[in-house]
């Protein structure tokens, strides 16, 4: 219920109100008559100065109109004449009150009034009506005030999206790229669903969108709905789920109604989670409302009914909770993953959210997508908008690279603390602990450099060291993640070295260090000693949908060797941290000096003081491979090796494909028709993502001599053509990201780490 409703219901419950008073205002005929006290009444009719006497026998009430009148009022206020007086009389008095009025001589009247049988019948039913109007409220107010009012809460609350309501369109997503392809195919086929056909194929009937937070899977779906050109019914899933049971599996099957009712359209439904977790969890058993709820959107998406046209579209970022069933084909035939954008992506995300905003000439988006790896669309969305707050809270008129640069940091850490007053030496503590951290980096040969280092206190950290890496990466190697180990220890070994005592300011760098080397020995089989094995397996909570936990399924010698393994790593890690400042020592007090004077410190700064540090060679006390002997041939060179090295351009330029006559538009042009009122933006593709085919375009080059239908094989050594999947039964490409919902890994693996949370 919105504000301007709540206040029309106030208003007729006013008015109302101002209708019965003045209606009984309107009846009550004593008005003109001035209450007195009942000694004044008697003592008049005692002098038989009255007139008229008229008895109220229900009312208890004497009115008297005088031969003379009288003074009336309250006592110390103006005294007034009047000639009609009223009174009040006890009931026990009723018969004296009678009699004196029989004695005045004075004509008298006596009013009995009886109520009549609307009157008694109003008094009986109106409260009941009152209560009954009460209930109906407080229970349309429970159930949203949804379609059907109190008695249509079985009805669906999904919102058809109308040619009104604001357009997005694909060429406002960025940075999903792979996404749009698939979602894109969906909108060609309803509206040219001809040459599908002609094919024999069928329009996938789901499609669920599965990622992390912030990737932008409800703007992909607002996206297919401006896009599309067919009825749009967008609904939460936990619309289906309420107090009563049975609801869920009745809005389910409403929505699936209207949707037939609007065929061929589309129904998006976010967070399906709430709605699709896995059966048989929890106390209910197969009476839970939220299973039977499911049970009946099972039926609904592939049952006995027909379901022609209607495309579901669903988005979750659990998808590993979901119900096998509801994820099987014929359901959802399309699962499509939504990650966080590479660094284009991320350029791309940027531009689109700097549209319409004054960049200075150092505004670098570029250069910016590569210090933000790790940010989704929502982070990236978030730093543009800050930058723009910034901007106008200092009173300026153009984003400059350092408002952007301030825009990044409150994103990842929070807003400087700039009222946080701390000691000298607690200042020099945080220096040295932060100077350490970028020291031992610095020193590592597998490590990214680091970008910028800082002691200002932001959020909950008293400072930080960020290393930025040159490019995204999806695995690391064991040196890498040694590497990363010691960066983490460089502050607690500056602290020994320098103060001679560690400090609780690294109490996120060892849990840091803890968790990066425990994954290295019980995930990824980096320890010779206890070999390529996963030791603990994550239990399921059938309750939550989340894990409980890792299950010891090792026994206790082993648990003993993993902790033993564990140690050594960070001991090893910590030992090079000190090997590295007691080196560089005095290159340590200048950083130190740096810090405290400037209080932040970019490359450019780093470069000049670490002029003369060199890279150490890689720890060596881990490369054991258990007996076995890696190979001295070197890896094959990819082709961008070759081409590089040949001097020739990466990738290369693909070949014009020439449009034959009467084919649609050619990929990348304006899908629009004139008479949308949308006109292309310049440096904006409206039409079909490139690189997008469909069944029967782009044509394939006639290759004469060769029949039709057969692939041209490419030439031996050659790697398949782009976009062609591998040979049944071969693995996947080495280096590609795990499956969205599997076990994460430990914090640190990934790119660009920040140490030290103090």
């Amino acid at each position: 219920m919105n504000r301007k409703s709540v206040f029309r219901n106030v208003a007729i419950f006013v008015l109302i109100l101002l209708a019965l008073w003045g209606w009984s205002f309107m009846r009550d005929n004593s008005r003109e008559y001035r209450a007195v006290d009942t000694s004044v009444a008697l003592s008049q009719l005692n002098v038989k100065n009255a007139k008229s006497i008229q008895i109220d026998d229900r009312e208890q009430q004497l009115r008297i109109e005088l031969k003379k009148p009288i003074e009336v009022g309250e006592k110390n206020k103006k005294k007034e004449t009047s000639d009609k007086i009223s009174t009040k009389y006890p009931a026990r008095g009723a018969d004296f009150v009678f009699e004196s009025v029989r004695q005045t001589g004075a004509p008298y009247q006596t009013n009995v009034r009886q109520d009549s049988a609307l009157m008694q019948m109003l008094a009986l039913i109106l409260p009941l009506v009152l209560l009954l109007g009460l209930f109906f409220f407080v229970m349309n107010r429970m159930q949203g005030g949804g379609r059907g009012g109190m008695m249509g809460f079985g009805k669906s609350r999904a919102k058809e999206i109308t040619k009104d309501m604001p357009k997005t369109t694909f060429a406002d997503v960025a940075g999903a790229d792979e996404a749009v392809e698939e979602l894109y195919e969906i909108k060609d086929f309803l509206q040219n669903p001809a040459r599908y056909e002609a094919l024999g194929a069928t329009i996938p009937k789901g499609v669920l969108l599965y990622g992390p937070p912030g990737t932008g899977k409800t703007l992909l779906a607002r996206a297919v709905a401006g896009e599309a050109g067919v009825p749009f019914f967008t609904i939460s899933g936990s619309d289906f789920v309420e107090m009563f049971v049975g609801v869920g599996a009745s809005r389910v099957r409403d929505l699936f109604e209207q949707a037939k009712q609007n065929s061929p359209c589309i129904i998006f439904v976010d967070e399906i989670d709430a709605v699709g977790r896995q059966r048989g969890a929890g106390f209910g058993g197969g009476h839970d409302e939220r299973e039977q709820t499911l049970n009946q959107l099972l039926v609904e998406m592939d049952g006995f009914g027909e379901r022609s046209g209607v495309i579901l579209i669903a988005a979750t970022n659990r998808p590993d909770i979901l119900d096998p069933a509801l994820l099987r084909p014929g359901r959802f035939d399309r699962q499509i993953p939504v990650s966080n954008p590479d660094m284009r992506g991320r350029e791309a995300i940027l531009k689109v959210h700097a549209q319409g905003k004054p960049l200075a000439p150092d505004a670098d988006l570029a250069g910016l997508a590569k210090r933000t790896p790790g940010m989704s669309g929502a982070d990236l969305a978030n730093v543009i908008n800050e930058a723009a707050l910034l901007t106008a809270r200092e009173n300026q008129l153009v984003i400059t690279a350092a408002t952007l640069e301030e825009a990044v940091d409150r994103v990842v850490g929070g807003p400087r603390r700039k009222s946080h007053i701390i000691s000298e030496h607690e200042k020099k503590v945080v220096a040295y602990h932060e100077g350490g951290h970028t020291l031992a980096a610095w020193a590592m040969p597998d490590l990214d450099p680091i970008y910028k280092v800082t002691i200002l206190a932001r959020g909950r950290t008293g400072g930080h060291a960020l290393a930025v890496p040159e490019q995204d990466k999806d695995v690391l190697t064991r040196s890498e993640m040694i590497a990363r180990l010691v960066m983490a220890m460089g502050g607690r070994a500056a602290e020994e070295l320098v103060f001679r005592e560690p400090t609780t300011g690294a109490s996120s760098d060892i849990d840091q260090a803890t968790k990066i080397a425990r994954a290295m020995v019980t995930e990824y089989g980096m320890s010779a000693k206890l070999g390529a094995v996963r030791y603990g397996q994550e239990q399921g909570d059938p309750f939550m949908g989340r894990s409980m936990g890792a299950q010891a399924d090792y026994s206790d010698a082993v648990a003993a060797e993993i902790d033993s393994e564990v140690r050594r790593l960070i001991e090893a890690a910590h030992n090079e941290a000190w090997a590295i400042l007691a080196e560089y020592r005095d290159t340590l007090d200048v950083l130190a000096s740096e810090l405290l004077e400037k209080e932040t410190l970019t490359r450019k700064d780093l470069e000049e003081i670490f002029d003369g540090v060199t890279k150490r060679d890689r720890i060596s006390d881990f490369n054991d491979f258990g007996g076995r002997t890696p190979s001295d041939k070197p890896p094959v060179k990819t082709p961008g090796e070759m081409a590089i090295e040949r001097g020739e351009p990466w990738p290369p330029e693909p070949d014009p494909v020439p449009s034959p006559a009467g084919a649609r538009p050619p990929i990348g042009a304006p899908a629009y028709p004139a008479d949308t009122g949308y006109a292309p933006v310049p440096g904006t593709d409206y039409g079909a993502p490139a690189g997008w085919s469909a069944p029967g375009w782009p044509p394939a080059p006639h290759n004469p001599g060769r029949p039709q239908g057969i692939p041209v094989a490419p030439p031996n050594g050659q790697p398949p053509a782009s976009g062609q999947p591998p040979a049944s039964g071969q693995p996947p490409a080495y280096g590609q990201p795990p499956a969205y919902g599997q076990p994460p890994t430990a914090p640190g693996y990934g790119p660009a780490p920040e140490s030290d949370e103090r």
